[in-house]
């Protein structure tokens, strides 16, 4: 007696989830892996309304108590209120210290899990740190417009033209401290760590660019750093811009804002913005390289 084997079985229904070819990674896919990420960053940012008044304590503090404050000390300014010298100043520092603490989200993901899950998305990890860089660099610049407002209280003009200055090197300036910080965030795993690391990066940053001081007869020693401070890139341009715009007169401007130089040249601000170019799409390479080695 011999048995009768079972016929095979045939699928009628939809076809098995495996059976699904997984979407490969395109240009299509890849805008869309950038836009969900960049789209996430500026939710988290619109959702924490007390994050958002918190990030203004620090400029405005700086701009009328500190502003107002040494203002007394002297006509170091020419006549000019010393706020309104520091002004450029200011909103570059809002926007480095919001750039460079978005980054915290990736360390913040990476402690619960979430930073996995994105790894492992059928998109490019280049796509994942660009959406990041723009998400953080979109924020930062939100941020710094709201200090922007503040323009008339000390003496800076609402000049169309102006404005546009000032918002596309904020632009600017977000996009290279937000890629610096996600190199940063891309090696650390606590938390502690990473405010730690920023701290000691952004403080030296910020008093390091100029903001508060003319960059004329500086030591040897200072302005060495100067040079070397990325910042320091944003906030000539921004100052001799602000300076222009309330017009200022030439011999004041070579004091006050008198550029920054390498030896005997001053290096003109296209040189100055490409730099800054250069520098955002360094840190975003690495960044991308050594996402790839983490996780």
């Amino acid at each position: 007696m011999t048995s009768n084997p079972v016929a095979p079985r045939t699928r009628t229904g939809p076809a098995a989830p495996f059976a699904v070819p997984p979407d490969r990674p395109g240009p299509v896919l890849e805008l869309r892996g950038v836009h969900v990420v960049w789209e996430r960053e500026l939710i988290r940012f619109l959702r924490n309304r007390l994050r958002i008044v918190t990030s203004l304590v620090q400029p405005i503090l700086f701009l009328f108590v500190l502003g107002t404050g040494l203002s007394r000390l002297g006509p170091a300014t020419g006549g000019y209120d010393y706020r309104t010298f520091v002004f450029p100043g200011i909103v570059a520092m809002t926007v480095m210290f919001t750039a460079i603490f978005s980054a915290v989200s990736i360390v913040w993901d990476r402690e619960f899990g979430f930073l996995r899950e994105m790894l492992v998305a059928p998109v490019s990890r280049t796509s994942l740190v660009v959406g990041k860089i723009l998400g953080g660099a979109t924020v930062a610049t939100l941020q710094g417009l709201l200090i922007l407002a503040f323009a008339g209280a000390v003496g800076i003009p609402y000049s169309p033209a102006l404005l546009a200055v000032l918002v596309g090197l904020m632009l600017l300036a977000a996009l290279v401290i937000t890629a610096i910080g996600v190199l940063i965030a891309s090696g650390i795993h606590q938390m502690e760590a990473f405010q730690a690391v920023l701290q000691f990066v952004a403080m030296p940053m910020f008093f390091l660019s100029g903001a508060m001081f003319p960059l004329t007869g500086l030591p040897a020693w200072l302005h060495g750093l100067t040079v070397l401070d990325p910042l320091t890139y944003v906030v000539d341009p921004m100052r001799r811009a602000v300076l222009a715009a309330i017009g200022t007169p030439p011999a004041l401007m070579a004091r006050l804002a008198p550029g920054v130089s390498w030896g005997d040249w001053i290096v003109p601000t296209g040189v100055e913005m490409a730099l800054l170019v250069a520098l955002a799409v360094l840190a975003a390479a690495v960044a991308v390289r050594r996402f790839g080695h983490t996780d």
